[in-house]
């Protein structure tokens, strides 16, 4: 579908230089004419940020049409995931997004 506007644009990286096994999802995001461009231009971006952090891009890219309108402003949502999932809440949220092994901005003086 062709749509020209600002798209967010979530890529997974695994950095290589962790002893364990640590990895990233990084949302950025991007004007473009279409979710195909818009995922060319991050991949593209993945790319250099993985060689310059001794990263890994993992080639995994999911784009998220944010809007056509004007520029992206305080609460703007630039991504959103919807899942089908069977688990109940707390067992949901434990599986995906809060397993313990986390790491968060808050968290850089505990490591």
């Amino acid at each position: 579908m062709e749509r020209s506007g600002w798209y967010g644009v979530r890529c997974v990286f695994r950095w290589l230089n962790e002893d364990e096994r640590l990895y990233e999802e990084k949302v950025t995001v991007w004007r473009a004419s279409s979710f195909q461009e818009a995922i060319a231009k991050a991949e593209s971006e993945a790319r250099e940020y993985a060689k310059a952090t001794h990263g890994q891009y993992l080639d995994f890219a999911q784009a998220y049409f944010i809007g056509a309108g004007g520029p992206i402003s305080e609460g703007s949502e630039v991504f959103s995931l919807m899942r089908t999932s069977a688990l109940d809440p707390g067992e949901y949220l434990t599986r995906y997004f809060d397993t313990g092994r986390e790491h968060h901005d808050r968290d850089e003086d505990k490591r």
